[in-house]
C-alpha cells in the first residue's frame, strides 16, 4: 500500500492570499463635502442635479437607475468599461451609451463645470 505524499508549502507560497487579512479593507477616500467645493464645482453640481440626478447618485455607491457615480474617476474604468477620463466621459455624457440617453444640447462651460464636479467624487 502507498502511503501519500504529504508536502508543505512555504510560508511565502501563502503569503499573498493572507495580505489582505493584514491591509484590511480598502475603500476610496469619500467626496469632497458640498461646502468645500469650489464655484465652478459647485455650478457643476447643480448641472448634475438637473441632467444626471435622476438616474444617478453621485454621493453614495447605491444604483438608482443608472450605476452611481460615486469616485467615477478614482477608478481605472467607467461603469461601462471605457476608460475613466475627461473624454470618454464627455462622449458618454453627450452622445449617451446603452439605456442612458445622451445631452447634446448641454453647453461647453455647463459640461467643463460638471465634469469637474464628477472630478470632486
Amino acid at each position: 500500500m502507498k502511503t501519500a505524499m504529504r508536502t508543505r508549502l512555504p510560508l511565502y507560497c501563502l503569503l499573498p492570499a493572507l495580505f489582505p487579512l493584514f491591509l484590511g479593507c480598502h475603500s476610496a477616500p469619500p467626496p469632497l463635502p458640498l461646502d468645500q467645493l469650489n464655484a465652478q464645482q459647485a455650478h457643476g453640481h447643480v448641472v448634475f442635479e438637473a441632467a444626471c440626478g435622476q438616474c444617478h447618485y453621485d454621493r453614495s455607491s447605491d444604483s438608482l437607475h443608472g450605476p452611481p457615480l460615486l469616485g467615477v474617476f478614482k477608478q481605472p474604468y467607467l461603469p461601462s468599461g471605457a476608460p475613466a477620463n475627461d473624454e470618454r466621459m464627455t462622449v458618454t455624457i453627450l452622445q449617451g451609451h446603452g439605456l442612458m440617453p445622451g445631452t447634446p444640447n448641454l453647453d461647453q462651460q455647463d459640461l467643463s463645470d460638471l465634469l469637474a464636479y464628477l472630478h470632486t467624487l
